[in-house]
């Protein structure tokens, strides 16, 4: 566990803070790939409703 050391040499065990940073938008590359998993996944969903509706 990490502590800070405050003035008096007093230990301080709270959580330190992470830096920050700026998110940065998705390249183009990116939103295709999004776009090429979010086909996929919604032909998938749809080929199990469609075994599960005729095989019932």
């Amino acid at each position: 566990m990490r502590y800070t050391v405050e003035e008096g040499g007093r230990l301080n065990n709270f959580a330190i803070e992470p830096k920050m940073y700026q998110a940065e938008p998705p390249t183009q590359n990116q939103k295709r790939n999004y776009l090429i998993l979010s086909v996929g996944a919604v032909a998938l969903i749809g080929g199990l409703l469609f075994v599960a509706a005729s095989v019932s």
